[in-house]
């Protein structure tokens, strides 16, 4: 039997199911880490599909399941996550990128891509996880200026660890292992081209994902990940590595983006007028920033971005909430009146 603890799981299941990680997503069927060894399940219909069922899984999260005589078991049921990583889209609605990760490497490259702006987004949205971020620069034997590149992110990441590194002349990696320790975990978030398969093969010691060629117009790769899995590397730890991704919905990231701009949100106290619009009032604790170069505009205006983003996809939220209790009730009342009819 597989001791499961290896994976992160420390409850006792009830009698009659057993646990499972899930490695991967393939449409209907999930593959799954079990005290039995790798198992394919799918999901029962009773329990996940329906008004309050449980909440599809995703690769990383816990689930509880029923074996089944030569085919694919049955989940039953998803455990709480401790953390998750949200891509929400007002139209396309909640995906669950990754769930009970410790770490979210953010992951951006150190030539054309390199890009404060985007690094800021995805700190917002690490942050909203729950997980603790790490901002993993590659490719830095293509770069003349990682000094400054790295300056660049601390500033703008605060308290966050920057790690630049090299999988070509091995440049930082000792400093990245630190956080692969034994039964924990990180995701890889990043767009398409920055390293991510690259990097996993790395630290898997073997090819397990193919790595793309980058492209010399832009310094961009083509997607080489076609899906999210969970692999465990020769230290014990777990990496999931997910698609490159090029938009992130900032969907209930309030709190995430007050963290990653602690900063700003310090100055907006000390404007002498409450109502200050930060722009040509007298006393303007943001404009006497930037005017000293205490604060980039370029952070200010990332500020604003993200947080009117913030605000719009909360509204947007409740919009469709409201939209789809109406439809129901609706629903329901020309149901009532059918009966009647008839």
């Amino acid at each position: 039997m597989l001791d499961l603890k290896l994976y992160g799981y420390t409850e006792t299941p009830p009698d009659g199911l057993l646990p499972g990680r899930v490695t991967a997503v393939h449409k209907a069927r999930y593959e799954l880490m079990t005290p039995l060894g790798p198992r394919f399940c799918r999901l029962k219909t009773g329990a996940y599909y329906g008004e309050g069922g449980e909440p599809l899984p995703a690769v990383g999260d816990f689930v509880l399941f029923q074996t089944a005589a030569g085919g694919d078991g049955q989940i039953l049921k998803t455990l709480p996550r401790k953390t998750q990583f949200i891509r929400r889209d007002p139209y396309a609605g909640e995906q669950v990128i990754a769930a009970n990760m410790d770490y979210v490497f953010i992951m951006t490259s150190l030539n054309r891509d390199f890009n404060i702006n985007r690094i800021e987004r995805y700190l917002a949205l690490a942050r909203q996880s729950g997980a603790v971020p790490v901002v993993v620069l590659t490719k830095a034997d293509l770069a003349d200026d990682v000094a400054a590149k790295v300056i660049a992110a601390q500033t703008a990441a605060k308290d966050t660890d920057i790690v630049p590194i090299s999988v070509v002349t091995g440049a930082g990696m000792d400093r990245l292992n630190e956080f692969l320790k034994p039964g924990k975990t990180a995701v890889f978030i990043g767009m398409s081209g920055v390293g991510k398969s690259s990097l996993l093969n790395a630290l898997m010691g073997q090819t397990v994902m193919a790595a793309g060629a980058i492209r010399e117009d832009d310094g961009r790769g083509r997607h080489t990940t076609t899906h999210r899995q969970l692999f465990t590397l020769p230290s014990g730890a777990m990496v999931i590595d997910t698609p490159g991704m090029r938009s992130l919905g900032m969907w209930d990231a309030e709190e995430g983006v007050s963290e990653t701009f602690h900063d700003v949100e310090v100055l907006l106290g000390g404007c002498r007028f409450s109502d200050c619009r930060h722009q040509t009032e007298p006393g303007c604790a943001i404009r006497e920033a930037v005017g000293s170069g205490r604060l980039s505009e370029a952070r200010w205006e990332n500020y604003n971005t993200l947080k009117r983003e913030a605000r719009y996809t909360v509204d947007k939220t409740s919009a469709m909430r409201e939209k789809w209790a109406r439809n129901k009730s609706i629903a329901k009342w020309n149901k009532q009146m059918k009966k009647e009819i008839w």
